[in-house]
């Protein structure tokens, strides 16, 4: 297993949030984006871009913006969805009934061998299938540190 962290949606979509109730999420999410030591899925760049170019959001990018962002963020390790993965995510989502989609995340942080997951949409420290994930906005003082091998807030 690895030290690296897996990060869900929300990290990036915090990152880009210049909302005033958003300022120690977005401080955090930054944070972690400049650390070295994350990947990421082709699945979240996509929900990243079609969210953060939402005219629903109010702090909505232009396409050409939310694309150099992505450009940049995908010189991280990027995980591809495969049909291991597929299969991955169909057994995790009818087991710990969750969504398909936070489902195929959790299957693609474990095919890239992480140990934990940031997301604030899953419960917090519950292990789905090896991976664990870590709500990094709970006490929202510092953004999680590593402890050995697993990564905590």
């Amino acid at each position: 297993m690895s030290d690296r962290v897996f990060l869900d949606t929300n990290i990036f979509l915090y990152s880009i949030d210049e909302g005033d109730f958003a300022v120690e999420k977005r401080r955090v999410a930054r944070k972690i984006l400049q650390s070295s030591s994350w990947v990421w899925s082709v699945q979240v760049a996509a929900e990243f871009f079609t969210n953060a170019t939402s005219p629903k959001r109010p702090f909505r990018l232009s396409t050409v913006d939310a694309e150099r962002l992505v450009c940049v963020w995908l010189n991280f390790p990027t995980a591809e969805i495969t049909p291991v993965t597929v299969r991955e995510a169909i057994s995790i989502q009818q087991r710990f009934q969750t969504s398909y989609w936070d489902a195929a995340i959790l299957a693609t942080a474990k095919h890239m061998g992480c140990q934990a997951l940031y997301s604030e949409d899953l419960s917090h420290l519950q292990e789905y299938s090896g991976v664990t994930v870590i709500d990094p906005f709970q006490g929202i003082d510092d953004p999680p540190r590593s402890s050995g091998n697993l990564v905590t807030p």
